[in-house]
């Protein structure tokens, strides 16, 4: 859950990284087409491992019977997550430079950058223009929190996935990373212009 607590914790982390030199702001970025692709070739593997994990045929045509990729589908689904994020970073200026948890600075500077100052708000208001002027105030509001939670929960739940033995990946877990790591997509690739 995205609280104010975690969006001012945030905010002090991108004060020292800035300070600190692990994030840059710059011009132009040079790497966004770069992120946008490993992007859309994460969501590509995510949908294909899942497809191939609920279809016996394909199973049996490709000599995988029985075949498991639930665990990969959270995984190919966040990183299409992050580097959307990426993306839409670098395409503003906004470089990291670390190397240090790559994917909590991500997510400080999308929370600071981008959710903090209601640029992602904006972002649904704008789709809603038909809309009345407080409808479109607090569905963009909501829509933005609920993207940022989505990405939260992602992170968390790839992270606990790779990392904790025993949990085993099921497939309705899968199919709700898959999920929100399309809607994800479309939402960046909009405020991008792509």
């Amino acid at each position: 859950m995205l609280d104010e607590k975690k969006v001012k914790e945030s905010k002090k982390r991108i004060e020292q990284w800035l300070a600190s030199g692990d994030i840059v702001k710059e011009k132009t970025g040079k790497f966004s087409a770069f992120f946008l692709k490993n992007a859309q070739d994460s969501l590509d593997t995510a949908k294909l491992l899942y497809t191939i994990s609920t279809s016996p045929e394909l199973q049996k045509t490709t000599g995988f019977s029985d075949f498991n990729g639930f665990l990969w589908v959270i995984n190919s689904s966040y990183y299409s997550m992050f580097y959307m994020v990426r993306a839409l970073l670098e395409s503003t200026g906004v470089k990291i430079k670390t190397d240090y948890s790559v994917h909590m600075v991500a997510y400080d500077t999308f929370i600071t950058y981008f959710y903090a100052t209601g640029k992602i708000e904006k972002q649904f208001i704008e789709e809603f223009q038909e809309a009345s002027i407080e409808a479109q105030e607090s569905l963009g509001k909501e829509k933005a929190k609920v993207l940022m939670e989505e990405y939260s929960l992602e992170r968390e739940k790839r992270s606990r996935f790779t990392y904790e033995m025993g949990e085993i990946a099921m497939q309705n877990k899968a199919q709700s990373s898959l999920d929100r790591a399309k809607r994800f997509n479309e939402t960046i690739r909009k405020m991008m212009g792509k």
